[in-house]
């Protein structure tokens, strides 16, 4: 069979397919250790609201409606309208329905908006995404329908007391010029926990500004929904802003449900794309969060329930590594917010491909460091160094997953002798 360029490119096996794969394998595997996907956790206050929502919705009617009933293309009239108010009202920013459109995920919503923004130019130019810092997200790399699509830089690397360490955006390099489409950052940074501070988006939003391009935020786990967030932050949007935030970390990855605030510009092309690739965007996880906002609940199961219980988790997968793993080459990158650890092995003799590879056939999914590393130009040693784990898991298949992870890095280090 014969694909079209694009079949061909989207016919290909990518990271995030892995990712994905490995997620369900995984789930359907007795045994299985899971520190691989990015599958929220299970938090049983959460779950019990969902339920006892569910019930609410049933008996009044929402539910079925939600599942009855296409939405427009923008999508769900009254969760857009409530979420703009809400904004509004807490933050003071300058938002109305207008500047808000929903995709099905927020996976869907970025291969919008990278290919509204970037690739072939109708004057025959290229232009590409700048990441500010890689490691970036993994579900990035091959979402361009054209090749070539993202350029990225090294961060600086700070050494932190505890083994620990902190990325930050190398100002110093970073280059805008006419062939950047964009720049784009996630905060909270998934896969390594990193927040970039309000002093680098600053600094971000000002080169956006004076270069005419837009400042993609990707807010999946951050302020002020769900709120996995540790660093004392602000929230941040103006108009020349893209802040895209999803549905999934409040415990509704199922719901499929992203939503991009930008201006008007945006949300119009938003909305025609969704219109002609999907019809509309999903009704059940608009009509779950719009409850939410009509009771009040969004913002403070966030802050009261979803942030402190992965806080929690952090610390104690952190303090479960350090226990297990005491060479002085492994470092953690601070933990500060979003639901993973990444872990750094200096000077590590195999790349953390082949050390995927080597936990899989013991049972324990890891993401290797390796796709995290997009757009770059070089083959930086440090991209082969670094994982991602996740740490949501009970503390009993963590510590497993741990002394496995602890067992075959000490026997790569002590093959290289």
């Amino acid at each position: 069979m014969q694909f079209s360029k694009f079949g061909e490119k989207f016919n290909q096996y990518s990271g995030i397919t892995q990712l994905m794969d490995d997620l369900n394998d995984g789930l359907r595997t007795p045994g299985a250790i899971m520190l691989g996907g990015g599958n929220p956790a299970a938090i049983p206050a959460m779950l019990d609201y969902f339920h006892q929502a569910s019930e609410k919705m049933l008996a009044n009617g929402e539910l079925v409606a939600a599942l009855a009933n296409y939405d427009g293309p923008q999508g769900k009239d009254s969760f857009v309208k409530a979420l703009a108010n809400m904004f509004k009202q807490h933050y003071g920013w300058d938002i109305s329905e207008k500047n808000i459109s929903l995709t099905n995920g927020s996976q869907s919503g970025f291969f919008y908006l990278f290919n509204l923004l970037a690739g072939k130019q109708p004057d025959g130019s290229h232009k590409k995404i700048l990441l500010p810092l890689a490691p970036e997200y993994i579900g990035y790399g091959d979402a361009g329908i054209d090749e070539d699509i993202f350029i990225s830089y090294h961060p600086e690397i700070e050494l932190l007391e505890d083994g620990l360490f902190k990325y930050h955006v190398d100002f110093e390099q970073l280059s805008v010029d006419d062939s950047i489409a964009a720049i784009c950052a996630s905060r909270p940074t998934n896969p390594t926990g990193n927040v970039l501070t309000d002093a680098e988006i600053q600094k971000l939003d000002t080169l956006a500004r004076q270069h005419n391009v837009p400042l993609i935020i990707d807010n999946a786990y951050g302020l002020p929904f769900p709120n996995i967030i540790f660093e004392d932050v602000e929230p941040f949007w103006n108009e020349n802003t893209i802040l895209c935030m999803s549905l999934s970390k409040l415990g509704l990855p199922g719901v499929r449900c992203g939503v991009v605030i930008a201006n008007e510009a945006i949300t119009q092309a938003m909305t025609n794309m969704n219109g002609i690739i999907s019809l509309a965007p999903s009704s059940v996880g608009p009509a779950y969060a719009n409850h939410m906002i009509e009771n009040g609940d969004l913002l403070k199961l966030s802050t009261e329930v979803i942030k402190p219980f992965y806080r929690q988790k952090a610390l104690r997968a952190v303090e479960l590594l350090q226990q297990a793993i005491t060479d002085p080459r492994f470092r953690i990158h601070k933990p500060e917010g979003a639901i993973f650890l990444w872990l750094w092995f200096d000077e590590l003799p195999i790349t953390t491909m082949e050390l995927y590879q080597r936990l899989k056939a013991r049972g324990v999914l890891i993401v290797p460091g390796e796709y995290f590393f997009i757009g770059q130009e070089d083959d930086w040693e440090h991209a082969h160094q670094c994982l991602r784990m996740n740490y949501v898991q009970e503390d009993e298949m963590m510590q497993k997953g741990i002394n496995i992870i602890a067992e075959e890095v000490a026997k790569a280090y002590q093959e290289a002798q």
